[in-house]
């Protein structure tokens, strides 16, 4: 049987939900992301796209494209919440569903298809039972491997369906832009194309002569990848190997106290995420970026693996008082929490309600975020 894989990616995701959820904002140019001075872009919908504004780009560069665009707030929570239906949707029709984000998945419908129909069969009902269920819209890529699924999701976008044979993928890769090819990034793309190569099936014919002093020994996988040759698995459910909560600040901050309290809060966030998904940290680090956007990072074992935030927070807060006394004055952008060494946590009891080892005081700031919102609860000591 002729492999089968789905790119499913939704639609301008975020700013899809809040339009549904808030019609007046139906067809309206709409940011989502922070509104700070060094906010960025979590998601531009299509009407503010033809500015020029895209995902990742600086809010205050977004808002020079399109003065007039209309900005919110993510809504994380809200959003899990519609990509858990998505997913439900995808588990409807194959158990090996990859997950990228909250928004997009490589399924293998290979076995699928004799209880469905064929691949397009499939993607055309992921498409209608998304759109019943949530009111959204995805686009879709049918290939026989992953690489050229994803290519295939971008080309007809907003609401696409693309299909690319087996036997037509030089046909349809060769004329697209370098650019188009997944991990290639902005800085290589533009290399590329100073070499005088400008589109895939330029790419996938070059010479090692052209390719090798711009990929290295990564020269025949970049050629094949061009080529749409691709073998990896769809692999489901891949475990994580880090959760992390970070922030940029609107200003520098050089407080020590408020770099305490700030990263206090991030801890309560990062440990919220792991309980949530019921998973303990065998190591516990720090993030830290000066004002100068030089990274520094320091991190510290702990035993046995934890998802206590009180633990999480005092470990987080002791490395980065350890940095602040080799850095007097030192002023930050950007602070982070970042947990590895991820393990599940014990299975719950048979009359169990919270994880093991979790405080009730942790316990009543889930319960109370789950029902209220993340901004329900804080602690104390993250109030500056």
């Amino acid at each position: 049987m002729t492999r089968a894989v789905l790119h499913v990616d939704m639609d301008a995701f975020y700013a899809s939900v809040e339009q549904r959820d808030n019609p007046t904002l139906a067809g309206k140019p709409l940011i989502v992301g922070g509104v700070a001075g060094r906010g960025v872009v979590a998601a531009a919908s299509y009407e503010v796209r033809k500015y020029g504004v895209h995902s990742a780009m600086p809010m205050s560069t977004a808002l020079r494209l399109c003065p007039h665009a209309i900005c919110v707030r993510p809504r994380m929570d809200r959003y899990k919440a519609v990509s858990d239906q998505v997913f439900g949707v995808f588990h409807e029709v194959t158990p090996l569903v990859q997950g990228l984000s909250l928004d997009e998945a490589f399924l293998d419908v290979t076995a699928s298809q004799d209880l469905f129909g064929d691949a397009v069969a499939i993607a055309r009902r992921i498409k209608s039972r998304i759109r019943e269920i949530t009111h959204l819209s995805a686009s879709v890529g049918v290939a026989s491997n992953k690489l050229v699924a994803k290519i295939a999701s971008d080309l007809d976008k907003p609401d696409g369906l693309t299909i690319v044979p087996a036997d037509r993928i030089h046909e349809t890769l060769d004329p697209l832009s370098v650019r188009r090819l997944p991990g290639l990034g902005r800085k290589s793309g533009a290399r590329v194309e100073a070499a005088g190569i400008r589109t895939l099936g330029e790419l996938r014919k070059a010479p090692d002569a052209v390719l090798k002093p711009l990929f290295g020994r990564y020269t025949q996988r970049v050629r094949e990848r061009a080529a749409g040759i691709d073998d990896r698995p769809v692999l489901p459910d891949r475990d994580e190997k880090s959760l992390s909560a970070e922030d940029t600040f609107a200003q520098d901050i050089g407080d020590p106290r408020v770099l305490q309290a700030e990263l206090t809060r991030l801890a309560g966030l990062a440990c919220e995420r792991l309980r949530r998904k019921q998973l303990t940290a065998g190591c516990i680090g720090v993030k830290i970026r000066r004002e100068d956007f030089v990274t520094f990072t320091r991190q510290r074992a702990v035993a046995p693996p934890t998802h206590d935030g009180r633990t999480i927070s005092n470990v987080a807060r002791e490395l980065l008082g350890d940095w602040l006394k080799s850095a007097p004055g030192a002023k930050l952008r950007l602070l982070g929490v970042v947990l590895t060494d991820l393990s599940p946590a014990s299975q719950l009891g048979l009359f169990e309600d919270t994880p093991p080892h979790t405080s009730r005081l942790d316990a009543a700031l889930d319960e109370a975020r789950a029902r209220f919102g993340s901004g329900a609860l804080r602690r104390g000591n993250t109030i500056k």
